[in-house]
């Protein structure tokens, strides 16, 4: 089974990306219907000493787990359960920890996964899996390449936010083989030119062979000229940043790239959110927004919303008892038939009718209770 965590980027022209960055179809996750579902979540680490920290947060949370579990059933109920899931956390190796790591085990599933992300480490066992840091994660990160580009070679780096996830190998760094032929013609500018084109567009096909599986967006580090330059031959230019990292030196820890890079993303998806934000505030003027809760669970479900607003670190438990979505307080969120973030509901029923969701910080939708929507009509 597969998770597809999916990261979304628009572009200025108002193109959606969708990025696949996990292994595992979250909408197959989230319907899985299954007595003693167990979903562990915790926060790990990326490097020596402190992810051997994470070996033994995550023995305490199995151990947890199997507490409860005998707490409700015989043992002879679970023990399959018990030990499906101790081989699942013994398989896990920590050297390779991102921010965060979930596991999902029921009769049927052992699987894991590992999000650049930080969130609230707790066992959860019910008839279906945990899903909201998985659809938090999907939309709060924003999930890139940096494309590190001179004269002389190509590297490829993914990133998360200002994190370095990893930088590709073979076969980057790419080196330009035909730079010794450019330099033996250091008078003929044309064929310096179309030597240069062939290299972009060499970097470009291996670039785009490299996404094939992860499409992420692309910024590019480079110099103006360099930047225009590969633009111009570039086979997919709607998934490449409308702007570019300028750096003079092509050198460097990725660490240093990434951190430089989020400057520049970070800046413009506030611009993006700005953006959104405006249409946000004609749709009130048009009198096509809605921000009662269940006004909106019900337009959704006759597809009338295009657009969810949310404000970031919004959640809230909840049950649907006759059409009508009742909140319930937080410390009952485990509760039978409770489902765990109500927002995180609706932004799944919604884009299974073709609608987007847009995140925005803490405040920026006070007046509107944190929530809010565009309709179509």
């Amino acid at each position: 089974m597969y998770i597809h965590q999916i990261s979304v980027f628009i572009n200025k022209n108002g193109k959606k990306i969708n990025s696949k960055i996990v292994n595992i179809e979250l909408k197959e996750l989230k319907k899985i219907i299954s007595e003693n579902s167990i979903t562990i979540i915790l926060n790990t680490h990326r490097t020596l000493p402190d992810n051997q920290k994470d070996v033994i947060l995550l023995k305490n949370l199995v151990k947890e787990a199997e507490s409860r579990l005998l707490a409700d059933f015989a043992k002879r109920e679970v023990q399959k359960l018990i030990d499906k899931l101790n081989r699942l956390a013994d398989s896990i190796d920590h050297r390779q920890n991102l921010e965060s790591l979930i596991l999902f085990v029921n009769q049927d599933i052992a699987e894991f996964i590992r999000l650049p992300i930080p969130v609230e480490d707790r066992v959860v066992i019910d008839n279906t899996f945990a899903t909201r840091d998985l659809i938090r994660g999907m939309h709060n990160q924003v999930n890139y390449y940096v494309l590190e580009l001179s004269r002389d070679e190509a590297r490829l780096i993914e990133a998360s936010n200002d994190k370095v996830i990893k930088e590709l190998g073979f076969p980057f760094p790419f080196k330009n083989e035909f730079a010794q032929i450019a330099q033996s013609h250091p008078s003929n500018a044309t064929r310096r030119q179309n030597l240069m084109a062939e290299f972009f567009n060499q970097v470009d096909k291996i670039v785009n062979e490299a996404r094939k599986d992860n499409p992420l967006p692309v910024l590019i580090s480079s110099e103006q000229e360099n930047y225009s330059a590969y633009l111009k031959i570039a086979d997919q230019p709607h998934t490449i940043f409308d702007t570019f990292l300028s750096r003079n030196k092509h050198t460097g820890q990725d660490h240093a790239i990434v951190s430089d890079a989020w400057q520049i993303v970070r800046e413009y998806n506030i611009n993006i959110n700005n953006e959104r934000k405006a249409e946000l505030q004609k749709a009130v003027s048009l009198n096509k927004f809605v921000s009662d809760t269940n006004d909106i669970y019900r337009a959704i479900k006759e597809g009338r919303i295009q657009t969810l607003f949310v404000e970031q670190g919004l959640f809230q438990p909840a049950i649907i008892q006759n059409e009508q979505i009742i909140y319930v307080p937080d410390d009952q969120r485990e509760g039978l038939g409770v489902i765990d973030d109500i927002y995180d509901e609706l932004i799944e029923m919604n884009m299974d009718f073709g609608g987007d969701v847009v995140f925005l910080p803490k405040g920026e939708l006070a007046k509107f209770n944190g929530f809010g929507a565009i309709t179509r009509y």
